[in-house]
């Protein structure tokens, strides 16, 4: 995705949903009409690319699984975890592609999965936590880059478009506040 777009959450999760994804055949199946498009034939044990969307529906109904590279979970968020936490306070770690789509969806995927599974309800809780924290750091350090000078877009690579957007809505603001705040006489004539 471009830096200098401006991006929302919405935005973010909407690309997601439609971004080509490849995910394996856990069975031969015959071609698939879903909501007006047809995918398939699958072989069994194959790679395919998708739409997101049509993944998530296809693996609903078993016939393909993600790989694991393109899947969350509670390792790899710690990980994440881990790096933001030991950069310092004014540098941002790079998350991996499309990590708050995916972390979304992997939260709602263990919520559902804990309903009837303790384990599930841990790494939920946990997930959760430890989600709350990644994005609470970051959006630390967002407030204190945007209060500062504009940076370079080169500086603000580490951040996801969404992050981005944040970024570039709080800079405006706080010079907007810091002029009006340093006007001579006040504003007043």
């Amino acid at each position: 995705m471009p830096s200098h777009r401006h991006i929302s959450v919405e935005d973010a999760d909407f690309i997601f949903e439609n971004s080509p994804l490849t995910v394996v055949a856990n069975r031969n199946e015959a071609e698939i009409e879903l909501a007006g498009l047809s995918v398939g034939p699958f072989e069994e044990g194959k790679e395919y690319e998708v739409r997101f969307w049509v993944a998530q529906e296809l693996q609903r109904a078993g016939i393909v699984r993600f790989r694991e590279e393109d899947t969350l979970d509670v390792v790899k968020l710690h990980k994440t975890h881990w790096k933001e936490r030991v950069q310092p306070s004014n540098k941002v770690s790079p998350l991996p592609e499309e990590f708050y789509p995916r972390l979304r969806r992997y939260l709602v995927y263990l919520e559902n999965a804990s309903s009837n599974n303790s384990e599930r309800m841990r790494d939920y809780e946990k997930s959760l936590r430890i989600s709350r924290d990644i994005v609470n750091c970051r959006v630390k350090k967002i407030v204190s880059l945007a209060s500062s000078p504009p940076l370079a877009a080169q500086r603000l690579q580490s951040l996801t478009p969404e992050e981005r957007t944040l970024y570039h809505r709080l800079h405006r603001i706080i010079s907007e506040w810091r002029r009006k705040i340093l006007e001579e006489g006040g504003g007043e004539k």
